[in-house]
């Protein structure tokens, strides 16, 4: 059975400008757990109140600041944030810090770049060693959202998690981003889905509740459960109406 976690920075959003109220409406609507991006900007009392209440799991956070990890002298100011995050994931019960690459750099060689950011991911590992922490890297597509973005490839992904060979690394695979960039989910994963931290998902276009494009959201998790991923699908994506009503829709094209 998927378990869905609410990112209470898309979802919820509509009905209440009270992040730690998105949780209590996250339960209500019989989500699994829930997640969010900066902690910086969260009351994050209030955020570890309302967890307590509603016993809903909190999937992830993102590893803050954002940095240009395909930057090698980017890399101390991200791993300084890093371990802060860090604490705040193990304060609040996340198992999962996700990240971005950054952008692509002009003027540097691409595999300059990625030595740059693999060697961020290694550097990582060594912050987190011990922590239960995952760090989740993620591919982003540059076609719709994030223009200029470096990672927008699963398979390089999969294959910087090869390189680093850590268990504190994995991949935060975006069925979203990945399909945007026209990748067959099957086909970049194949036998490396033990690379996966997390999965979130959003149809295209508009990066709304699936359902409402015309992505083909129930094959690719389907298969990714068969592959042993056990872990939550992050919602990621912006309700169209009401987030009672995507939900809804939601339910009814996933089945």
């Amino acid at each position: 059975m998927m378990r869905f976690s609410a990112c209470i920075d898309m979802l919820f959003v509509p009905e209440t400008d009270d992040p730690a109220q998105r949780i209590r409406l996250a339960k209500a609507a019989g989500l699994d757990a829930v997640e969010f991006w900066l902690w910086s900007s969260k009351d994050l009392d209030t955020i570890r109140t309302a967890l307590g209440e509603t016993g809903l799991p909190l999937a992830g956070i993102v590893a803050e600041p954002f940095a240009e990890l395909t930057r090698e002298s980017d890399h101390d100011r991200f791993l300084a944030g890093l371990e802060k995050s860090r604490d705040v994931a193990k304060a609040l019960g996340a198992k999962v810090l996700i990240c971005q690459s950054g952008p692509l750099l002009a003027g540097v060689g691409r595999e300059q770049q990625r030595a740059a950011l693999t060697r961020a991911m290694s550097r990582s590992a060594d912050i987190l060693q011990g922590s239960g922490i995952r760090l989740g890297l993620e591919p982003l597509n540059d076609r719709v959202d994030h223009p200029g973005y470096y990672l927008t490839s699963t398979r390089e992904a999969l294959d910087i998690m090869d390189a680093v060979d850590r268990p504190e690394i994995g991949l935060t695979y975006d069925l979203y981003h990945s399909m945007v960039m026209g990748e067959v989910p099957e086909e970049v994963i194949g036998d490396r889905a033990r690379h996966i931290a997390h999965v979130h998902l959003a149809d295209h276009p508009g990066r709304n509740q699936p359902g409402s494009g015309g992505l083909d959201l129930i094959r690719p998790l389907r298969w990714l459960q068969e592959q042993g991923y056990d872990g939550y699908v992050g919602l990621e994506f912006r309700p169209t109406g009401s987030t009672v009503d995507a939900l809804a829709q939601m339910r009814e094209t996933l089945g």
